[in-house]
């Protein structure tokens, strides 16, 4: 495999993004997002790509409270997995975790070893106090609702470990 580089994603890269996301919201492992999400939420993006320029990963960053944030929309496309992109890009999210001033980050996924190897550990019901549930309740954001492990998410997340790392 040729060298990669993670950075930022800019606006342009959000056509890319939303063609790497497809086909895991088709295979049912990451939920979709509109186009029009992914603009608004572009400077949450970190991407990969390879030295041709083409989108190999991405992931981003929403910050959930204070202390919170999480890691979202991980992606490395298949020919490129086991090559350090996604702890890369991982390790890039938490850079900028750190420097937002997050302590926490939260995660949802089926790869619960790859989590695991950067720290994180599954979690339980009740993470944050009660005045902290009482305000994140209000986020319509669905990511919000995963980690509060609502009932009404409970249906898109079926087989999902719901983990978090102190940085």
């Amino acid at each position: 495999m040729s060298e990669f580089v993670v950075r930022p994603a800019t606006a342009l890269d959000v056509r890319g993004i939303w063609d790497m996301l497809d086909p895991f919201v088709q295979r049912r492992i990451l939920l979709g997002k509109d186009i029009v999400v992914l603009y608004e939420s572009v400077q949450q993006f970190l991407v990969a790509e390879d030295e041709s320029g083409r989108l190999i990963g991405c992931g981003a960053l929403h910050v959930m409270w204070e202390d919170l944030g999480e890691v979202r929309t991980l992606i490395v496309l298949d020919e490129w997995l086991h090559h350090g992109v996604g702890r890369a890009i991982v390790e890039g999210l938490e850079e900028n975790a750190r420097a937002l001033g997050l302590s926490r980050l939260f995660c949802l996924t089926f790869e619960v070893d790859f989590f695991t190897r950067r720290g994180f550990s599954p979690i339980g019901e009740q993470v944050v106090d009660p005045d902290v549930y009482s305000q994140l309740i209000r986020s319509p954001d669905e990511g919000v609702a995963e980690f509060l492990d609502l009932a009404h998410v409970k249906p898109n997340t079926l087989g999902n470990t719901r983990m978090l790392k102190q940085l």
